[in-house]
């Protein structure tokens, strides 16, 4: 018995350290994103930054791609709590409308981050719109929506307003063709009082 509750702790003492070599190398990676850009990460550099083995980021990413999913990941669960549960406008509290622009203001805010990665680990394109996160993303557009009684198609219209919002689009706009992000915001806000406008006019 001694032995089992000597190996039970020993292997609990393994995981405490494989979640904060974890967390280590994602906060290590999402800085270097941020300075850097993706396409600057390697798996050399993060485990020298990071203090540790070349062998322990692979043990716990398996590869650059699987760090960038990672990280994505990470970035995504903070982006959905702040619309499924933070505070308005992003999230509940405020009108359909209101959580709509600030959706989109938000996503565009996090370019540098987020975009980066989004477009590091949007691989395949024919399951861009199935991944997990652009599935509840979706969705949440539906809802805010369908709550517009001037919106005939909510689940149409939210990929359409999406669309707007996809990574390589944005990172197109505000570095290859110099707009700032100011200019990106009015031009959400311009697409959203569009769209609902025109169906507006089309629903008298």
């Amino acid at each position: 018995m001694q032995a089992g509750r000597e190996e039970s702790a020993g292997g609990g003492c393994e995981r405490l350290d494989a979640a904060r070599n974890r967390s280590l190398l994602l906060h290590t990676a999402l800085e270097m994103v941020s300075e850097r850009g993706a396409e600057a990460l390697t798996m050399d550099d993060l485990a020298r930054r990071a203090g540790v083995g070349k062998g322990t980021v692979f043990r716990r990413f398996g590869s650059r791609a699987g760090v960038m999913r990672a990280l994505l990941d990470h970035a995504e669960r903070d982006f959905q709590e702040g619309y499924m549960a933070g505070p308005a406008p992003l999230g509940p509290g405020a009108p359909p409308l209101e959580r709509l622009r600030a959706f989109g203001v938000a996503r565009i805010q996090a370019l540098d981050i987020t975009g980066e990665l989004r477009r590091a680990a949007d691989v395949d394109a024919l399951m861009h719109y199935r991944h997990p996160a652009r599935q509840l993303e979706l969705s949440h557009l539906r809802m805010l929506l369908s709550a517009l009684p001037m919106i005939r198609d909510p689940e149409l219209t939210a990929y359409q307003l999406e669309s707007f919002l996809e990574a390589g689009l944005l990172l197109h706009l505000h570095r290859s063709a110099g707009m700032p992000l100011e200019r990106i915001t009015e031009g959400w806000l311009e697409l959203v009082e569009s769209v609902t406008a025109n169906k507006c006019q089309q629903a008298y």
